[in-house]
C-alpha cells in the first residue's frame, strides 16, 4: 500500500515512517503537518491509506477526514495518543468516514515491542480489504432444515456497519423512541480498544441504553448492544451472546455475516437486518440469508454512504428489500415494528 501520514509532530511522522518501512511491505509516499496540507497532497497523490492525527493546528483531523472522504476518498485510520481523552473526536472522525482508530506507538517502539503489533496488524487487514489479495472465507450457510429456535420472541434489529458507521448508527438511534419494543444489536468494524468508548458515545446520542454485548447476556427490549472485542459476536441456541475466534482467517473481526447468520439460525421473533456504509462486502451474505428467511432487510443508499461498499454488495446480491438514505432508515424500522406487532396481535387473536 501507499501510505500517507498526517501529524504535526515531526518525531511521530519519523517514527511511523520508520516502523512502516522496517516492518511492513508498504511505503510512505508523503507526510503532512496538518489537515489543510493533507487535503492538497491527497488531491495531487491520493494514497491507499492515511494515518490521521486528530489535534493539529490550522485544520484538525476531523475536518480533514470529512473533506478527503468527500473529494478524494481513501482509507483513513485515526492515530491518537489517548482514546479516553479524545473519544468524542475519534468517533466524530469515524462518523465522517475514518475506517478505524489505533493508539500511537511508543516513541521507543521496535519490532519486538507489543506496542507496534496493533499498527502492523491493522495495516495487514486494511491491505487485504483494499487489494482483495485473500478474499475472506464465506461463513457457512445454515440449511433451513437444520435451523433450531427456542423462545426469541420479541423483535430484533440487527445492524452492520463499517467505514462511516458510527455517524450512520447515531443517526438511526437518535430517532428511536425510548420505549422501543425491540432489541438492537450493532456489529461495527472497530478496534477492540475503542468499543467501550463507542458504546458510551452512542449512548449520549440517543434515548436508548447502549452497552457492549457481554458473553452470556440475552437481548432485551429497549436495549442496544455493540459487538465488542477482537472476536466474532454470535447468538447461541440459548439466545445468549457469545464470542468466538472462528473463523480465524476471516478478514473482518467482528464479522457482520457471522452474527447475521447466527440470528437467522436461532431467533424466532421478528427480525430486521440493516447494512450500512462500509468498505468491503461483509454483511451482504448474512443479509441475504435473513431475506431468504422472509425477514425485512434494508441497505443504506449510495448518496448517504461514506463508502458504498458493503451496501452495494448487498444490493448486487438482491439481499436488500429496501435501499434507503440514512435519514429514512429509523422511520422504516419503526413502521416495520408497528406492522410486526399488528401481525403478532392478529395471530394471538386467531389462537
Amino acid at each position: 500500500m501507499n501510505i500517507a501520514i498526517v501529524n504535526d509532530v515531526p518525531m511521530i511522522c519519523t517514527l511511523l515512517t520508520r516502523l512502516i518501512h522496517e516492518h511492513s511491505p508498504h511505503q510512505v509516499i508523503w507526510t503532512a503537518e496538518n489537515g489543510a496540507v493533507a487535503i492538497d497532497k491527497a488531491r495531487q497523490d491520493t494514497p491507499d491509506l492515511i494515518l490521521m492525527d486528530l489535534i493539529m493546528p490550522i485544520m484538525d483531523g476531523i475536518s480533514a477526514t470529512r473533506e478527503i472522504m468527500s473529494s478524494t476518498p481513501c482509507a483513513i485510520v485515526v492515530v491518537t495518543a489517548s482514546v479516553d481523552q479524545n473519544a468524542d473526536m475519534v468517533f466524530s472522525a469515524m462518523a465522517h468516514g475514518a475506517l478505524d482508530a489505533i493508539s500511537t506507538p511508543n516513541m521507543s517502539a521496535s519490532a519486538s515491542d507489543e506496542g507496534i503489533a496493533p499498527l502492523l496488524q491493522k495495516l495487514a487487514v486494511i491491505d487485504r480489504l483494499i487489494s482483495n489479495k485473500k478474499p475472506a472465507s464465506r461463513p457457512p450457510q445454515i440449511p433451513a432444515a437444520q435451523i433450531s429456535r427456542e423462545d426469541g420472541n420479541h423483535p430484533l434489529i440487527c445492524i452492520g456497519a463499517s467505514t462511516g458507521g458510527p455517524g450512520a448508527v447515531a443517526t438511526i438511534l437518535a430517532d428511536m423512541p425510548a420505549d422501543l419494543p425491540a432489541s438492537i444489536v450493532i456489529v461495527q468494524h472497530v478496534d477492540e480498544n475503542f468499543t467501550p468508548g463507542l458504546a458510551d458515545w452512542l449512548d449520549d446520542q440517543c434515548r436508548l441504553d447502549v452497552s457492549v454485548a457481554r458473553q452470556g447476556d440475552k437481548p432485551e427490549t429497549g436495549k442496544v448492544y455493540i459487538a465488542g472485542g477482537n472476536k466474532h459476536l454470535q447468538l447461541t441456541s440459548q439466545l445468549q451472546f457469545a464470542y468466538t475466534i472462528d473463523p480465524v482467517e476471516y478478514a473482518y473481526r467482528p464479522s457482520i455475516d457471522i452474527f447475521f447468520n447466527s440470528v437467522n439460525r436461532y431467533w424466532s421473533g421478528a427480525t430486521t437486518g440493516v447494512l450500512l456504509t462500509g468498505m468491503g462486502s461483509d454483511g451482504a451474505q448474512g443479509l441475504l440469508a435473513l431475506k431468504n428467511s422472509n425477514n425485512p432487510t434494508i441497505a443504506q443508499d449510495e448518496s448517504s454512504s461514506a463508502v458504498y461498499g458493503m451496501p452495494q454488495a448487498a444490493a448486487k446480491l438482491g439481499a436488500a428489500a429496501m435501499i434507503l438514505p440514512i435519514e429514512g432508515i429509523a422511520a422504516a424500522l419503526i413502521k416495520l415494528l408497528s406492522q410486526q406487532r399488528t401481525l403478532s396481535d392478529d395471530k394471538a387473536q386467531r389462537v
